[in-house]
């Protein structure tokens, strides 16, 4: 819908983070949007401060350059490279995210997610575990009892609890709160442990036992009140409460995040998580989701586990992938002095790896692709300012419950776009070994 100034778009996606909630209105005016009715204090920041970079779609070595210089030049770098490494795509659509996989995979780099440094422990313990899952209408409609463990969607997810955990009247739960008592367990005092009906503070560093413990109790076996307690901080009564509610729930789901994911025990602590939830199901329904941050995170595992088999840190030197993370993540790469070309998509290494992974990224030339100026961007070898996924460009996302999205260009921008980037760069290598494009 237009009027004379501003253009309404009904139905827009948030791509901030992992809810991607797809019922916001966008009020625009030209480049830039005025107004987001229904999104959160995060998705508002996210809308209402993207216009457009007045600045050149390409620098090369930090001069401005034309998008064909730029493509030629970065085809060089990762086909001169002979450890290069592709990494980010989070805040990218799956249509670029392919791409990029494809790019990595002619020149045999290694290809990792921004999902090592957040829930890639999650993604090894699914591998060795499984997983019981749902989507987050079902949580919406069923879900009796919502525990989150080492999770502030609070602050994090701010509409998760009115659109798909808390808050909603769904065909099962016809009150709302009322009909549901969510459980919060972290090692502090959170503003989502505040919405609580019970909070268990558990020790630092204590997830891995405290989950154990909740194992046993599901078994019927009998434990040492006095080494629960010193284990974890909190009385074996309570976590036996805890196990009584959870055997009486009708529908019950476990909600984690890096606080369970990114302390002591990692991919431990997600298998005890994982075993737990479907140990629970010989009791009742149970289910276990991650929370994922960054709005195209669960799309960039999806999209690298369809062409490599695998969700991050796939190595393609050999020509066939390779996972092993620790070894094959960028971080670890980087770390070690290995990487000796980068190609950076939509993320911002420089301002969040170790410092011995960011010493090396500023001494190798990279590419950075990023609709911003950030720390890397401003570095890198070859520059291309893009277009914002979700914004100014039309595709695919998945909300965290591994569910494809739509989401449609609210205005337009002098920028290209990632995929286009990137399928001019992929072309030149295929060019530069002999590959008809």
């Amino acid at each position: 819908m237009e009027t004379n100034t501003t253009k309404v778009i009904q139905d827009a996606t948030c791509t901030f983070c992992g809810c991607t909630c797809d019922d916001i209105e966008l009020h625009v005016e030209g480049t830039r949007i005025r107004q987001a009715k229904r999104a959160c204090v995060l998705g508002k920041a996210w809308f209402l401060n993207h216009g457009v970079e007045d600045r050149p779609s390409c620098l090369v070595n930090g001069q401005p350059a034309s998008l064909e210089e730029g493509y030629d030049r970065a085809a060089e770098i990762l086909c001169n490279a002979r450890y290069p490494l592709v990494y980010g795509l989070s805040d990218s659509l799956c249509e670029a995210q392919r791409v990029a996989v494809s790019i990595g995979d002619w020149i045999g780099a290694c290809i990792d997610t921004t999902t090592s440094v957040c829930h890639g422990p999650s993604g090894m313990a699914f591998q060795g575990v499984g997983e019981v899952t749902a989507t987050l209408g079902e949580v919406a409609n069923r879900g009796d009892l919502i525990i989150f463990w080492g999770a502030n969607p609070a602050e994090s997810h701010p509409r998760h609890f009115t659109r798909y955990s808390l808050m909603p009247k769904g065909l099962f739960i016809p009150n709302g709160r009322k009909d549901r008592i969510c459980v919060v367990i972290d090692v502090r005092h959170t503003k989502t442990a505040a919405a609580s009906d019970l909070f268990f503070q558990i020790r630092p560093r204590s997830d891995f036992e405290a989950l154990w413990i909740l194992r046993a109790l599901a078994a019927g076996l009998e434990l040492d009140p006095q080494e629960v307690e010193v284990a974890t901080g909190i009385e074996l009564a309570r976590w036996q409460d805890l196990m009584n509610r959870m055997k009486a729930a009708k529908y019950g789901v476990l909600f984690f995040g890096m606080g369970l994911t990114m302390t002591r025990g990692k991919h431990a602590n997600t298998e005890a998580l994982l075993a737990l939830t479907r140990d629970m199901n010989a009791h009742t329904r149970f289910i276990c989701k991650p929370m994922r941050g960054h709005g195209n995170v669960t799309g960039a595992d999806h999209v690298v586990s369809w062409r490599t088999g695998y969700p991050f840190g796939v190595n393609h030197a050999r020509g066939y992938p390779r996972f092993n993370p620790g070894e094959y993540t960028a971080t670890d790469v980087l770390a070690r002095n290995e990487a000796d070309a980068a190609l950076i998509i939509a993320c911002d290494p420089m301002a969040n790896f170790s410092d011995l992974a960011r010493k090396q990224l500023a001494r190798i030339p990279y590419i950075s692709l990023d609709p911003k100026v950030t720390p890397t961007s401003s570095k890198a070898t070859v520059a291309f300012m893009v277009a914002a996924s979700g914004i100014n460009i039309s595709g695919t996302v998945y909300r965290m419950d591994d569910v494809p999205i739509p989401v449609h260009a609210a205005f337009q921008s002098p920028h290209p776009s990632d995929e286009e980037v990137l399928r001019n760069i992929e072309n030149r290598i295929k060019a530069h070994q002999g590959i008809l494009v």
